[in-house]
């Protein structure tokens, strides 16, 4: 399990998208400071991934979607640590 603070780790697979300039405002209204937040001027947010590296350090199963509500299912994920 990672948690990736600062998004470098996303970054560095890109993995982020950087969030359109009208919505800056809308999150500013809904007190929410990416900048503060990601610890840098970026207003991006991460792309959710799931992905389960093998023994041999080979990715067995990757699931990466830019819209937050397509996950994959427990089941999958599952099925690719056996």
């Amino acid at each position: 399990m990672l948690t990736d603070l600062g998004l470098g780790v996303a970054r560095s697979y890109g993995l982020t998208f950087r969030l359109p300039h009208d919505l800056e405002a809308v999150y500013g209204e809904m007190k929410i400071d990416l900048p503060r937040f990601n610890g840098d001027e970026s207003w991006e947010l991460p792309i959710p991934a799931t992905f389960v590296i093998g023994p041999e350090g080979s990715i067995v199963y990757a699931s990466a979607h830019p819209d937050y509500t397509q996950r994959p299912e427990p089941s999958e994920v599952l099925a690719a640590l056996s």
